[in-house]
């Protein structure tokens, strides 16, 4: 993080410079030759304080799914410098370039940008000797892209006799008890300023998922939501924007998509159904229907693989998931957001909750059309990949973000795009 923010400072001298030398012809900017009333210090100033708020708010303020150059907080910090500068020479009434500005900050965001780029091509990994009898999530976090588990202790073991190599992270198990040998190893570790962290808290960074076991009553979920508060209005009313700018687009398509479906297999080309919603509200969804009709009039069920009920032009809406464009209708009408875990049914919510801890957490926030479950895990059709897509949902209740958002819309338009929709 800290190499982060001394790159973008040194990113932010040379910009400086260039654009001392594009616009006024000078390498220092306070020595060009201007009228006695145009003071550039203040601008100069603004410009630095800006730039440094913005990457230390990004590093800090921001959830990185780890600690790794990151291309949207380089964003966050230009839009907090320009917020920064507008603000101060507003209030300041002090001497303004909007050139110099401009082209500072230009060439600031693309050196930026660069330097994330280069240091985003080494391989970053972190290697790690685990204290834990949990063998499932240690096995999923071997398992992760930037995880390297080097050695597992038990906690009711002997201590190794030798200190850690200054380069492995000790990852331990808070919830184990430790006999006295490893509990005098990992206070010895701490001592001597080796890197020692929770598993819950490893895991979490690098599998992008919640460790259910480790969740206490649910307050590790809710507290840092409620931080993140005042995102949610801002985030409701870009997509009631964004939703209503493109109106005209997904109109056109959900009027052929509804011919196509009654060409195909008749009448009732809108399905819809009761779901849980936000702070467990039932409402009804809106999609396209790609079952035969009254597929559920026995009782509610699973879609499963190559499932008989679903139709010709229902597996071309579902593997581009053109049968969920209805639900921006739902969107509109502040039920669904863009971004979300899934609206489950109603009497499956009921019964998830009444068999799986912290489920109901999931409805702290709006459901959506797709989420960070939908895009990291398979459709769930079953009670065990229920639970692994809930561990994804917390994940994204827990994190909730513009640049999780972002991540999820955009991994959305390549699933749309390859074909790879859901069931």
């Amino acid at each position: 993080m800290f190499s982060t923010l001394v790159l973008d400072l040194l990113a932010l001298a040379v910009s400086l410079v260039l654009a001392s030398i594009r616009v006024f012809d000078v390498v220092w900017l306070p020595s060009a030759n201007l009228l006695a009333f145009q003071n550039p210090r203040p601008m100069l100033g603004l410009l630095v304080i800006g730039v440094v708020l913005g990457s230390w708010l990004a590093l800090r303020v921001v959830d990185p799914a780890l600690s790794r150059p990151n291309y949207g907080h380089a964003l966050f910090a230009l839009a907090v410098a320009i917020g920064v500068v507008a603000a101060g020479s507003f209030v300041l009434r002090t001497y303004f370039s909007r050139e110099f500005v401009i082209v500072t900050l230009g060439v600031w965001l693309v050196l930026a940008l660069i330097h994330r780029a280069l240091r985003r091509t080494v391989p970053w990994i972190e290697a790690m000797v685990v204290v834990s009898d949990e063998e499932y999530l240690v096995a999923d976090l071997a398992a992760a892209r930037h995880a390297r588990v080097e050695q597992i202790l038990k906690p009711q073991g002997q201590a190794p006799a030798e200190s850690l190599p200054p380069d492995v992270t000790l990852i331990v198990d808070l919830r184990a008890v430790l006999s006295d040998s490893m509990a005098s190893f990992v206070s010895s570790s701490t001592l001597a300023g080796l890197e020692v962290r929770p598993l819950s808290q490893a895991y979490e960074d690098h599998t992008e998922r919640i460790p259910l076991v480790h969740l206490a009553e649910g307050w590790e979920i809710s507290v840092p939501l409620g931080r993140r508060a005042v995102y949610e209005p801002f985030k409701r009313i870009i997509e009631v924007v964004f939703t209503a700018i493109t109106a005209p687009l997904w109109l056109i398509i959900m009027a052929l998509t509804a011919l196509a479906i009654r060409i195909d297999s008749g009448p009732s080309v809108i399905f819809k159904q009761i779901r849980t919603g936000k702070e467990d509200k039932p409402f009804t969804i809106y999609k396209f229907r790609t079952m035969v009709i009254d597929a559920d009039k026995n009782a509610p069920q699973f879609t499963i693989k190559d499932d008989p009920r679903i139709t010709r032009i229902g597996k071309f809406l579902r593997r581009t998931r053109l049968d969920e464009m209805p639900q921006l209708v739902n969107v509109l009408k502040g039920e669904l957001s863009l971004v979300g875990p899934r609206a489950e049914q109603v009497v499956f919510a009921d019964q998830f909750q009444e068999v799986i801890p912290f489920y109901r957490y999931r409805h702290l926030v709006r459901p959506g059309i797709t989420g960070w479950a939908q895009v990291n895990s398979g459709y769930a059709d079953n009670l065990e990949a229920t639970i692994e897509k809930l561990t994804y949902d917390l994940y994204y209740v827990r994190h909730m973000s513009p640049w999780v958002d972002l991540n999820v819309l955009w991994r959305s338009v390549v699933t749309v795009v390859s074909g790879r929709g859901a069931q």
